[in-house]
């Protein structure tokens, strides 16, 4: 039968993708923020999904405001890197998992949430850059991988409650499969962050811990605060952790965290990482053990 693992968070900013692919994650600036993810890429080397579901917002790469879907479930054989304007990032193309997409996308489907199924996607650095921090720099990606693709850019956006539930259902989706698989979840975005306008460069740091205490212990109330105190406190780009929630309603209520990092700058972002595990896995002591190991 099919198993969650585990899941990670982690915050996608593109220059991350950027500093990988142009030989820099050593240089002064970048290394404590690899440094930081050694743990995650530990633990993810012990756990080895067969497929991860990565949850992650589209930046107007393959779907622009002629087309918004609310969430888009990648349904198709393979996904390449999109062209964000200065060609598309060196990595490998993304292998999908169609026979345990199609499965998921009936059981949504069936349990009242409304996916837009795509064959044909590209995707950007909302997906790509996540898989870069979990594995590195492979010929090929490790795993399948499913891309759930959430609109976190036009207004109106899914509220946190909506995105836990839908992680509730994915992990009922989950358990409901056949097959035999390994299958990790990964919440990207975020955290806090602003782009544009007056309250460029807008980093919130206490905002941050506190959110991320409050996710991993009290998710369902952290799933009811609004968009608007989301961007009010974190900026407009820093509503990407609702994207989290989606991780974080697959897991048990209550969790183990096995690695938790924050880190500021990562650009003009602050970065966020978590791993979780749910408490009733064997093993956690093990995957803490290569934490230590990691961070020497």
């Amino acid at each position: 039968m099919a198993k969650v693992v585990g899941g990670l968070g982690t915050s996608h900013v593109p220059s991350i993708g950027a500093a990988v692919d142009h030989g820099k994650t050593q240089e002064p600036y970048w290394k404590p923020v690899f440094d930081g993810m050694l743990p995650a890429k530990a633990w993810i080397e012990q756990v080895k999904p067969d497929v991860c579901i990565i949850v992650y917002n589209d930046h107007a790469s393959r779907f622009a405001l002629d087309l918004i879907p609310t969430f888009a479930l990648g349904v198709g054989e393979s996904f390449a890197p999109h062209d964000e304007g200065y060609g598309p990032r060196p990595v490998p193309t993304v292998e999908g998992h169609p026979e345990f997409a199609w499965h998921l996308a009936e059981r949504l489907i069936q349990d009242d949430f409304d996916l837009t199924l795509v064959h044909e996607m590209t995707v950007d650095h909302g997906l790509t850059v996540p898989l870069s921090i979990a594995f590195g720099q492979p010929e090929a990606w490790p795993c399948r991988v499913i891309p759930l693709c959430v609109n976190m850019i036009q207004y109106p956006q899914p509220s946190g409650k909506r995105c836990y539930q839908l992680g509730r259902a994915i992990r009922r989706a989950i358990d409901s499969y056949p097959g035999d698989l390994r299958v990790a979840i990964f919440g990207t975005g975020g955290l806090s962050h602003q782009l544009q306008g007056e309250r460029a460069g807008l980093i919130n740091r206490e905002y941050d811990q506190r959110w991320l205490d409050r996710f991993i212990t009290e998710p369902a109330e952290v799933a009811k605060i609004s968009a608007v105190e989301l961007m009010r406190e974190t900026g407009s780009e820093g509503i990407e952790c609702t994207m989290w929630l989606v991780m974080r309603g697959a897991l048990d209520d209550t969790v183990d965290v096995v690695h938790r990092f924050y880190h500021v700058p990562a650009s003009n972002t602050a970065y966020g990482l978590l791993v979780l595990e749910n408490s009733a896995d064997t093993g956690a002591e093990q995957h803490r053990g290569a934490e230590a190991e990691a961070l020497g």
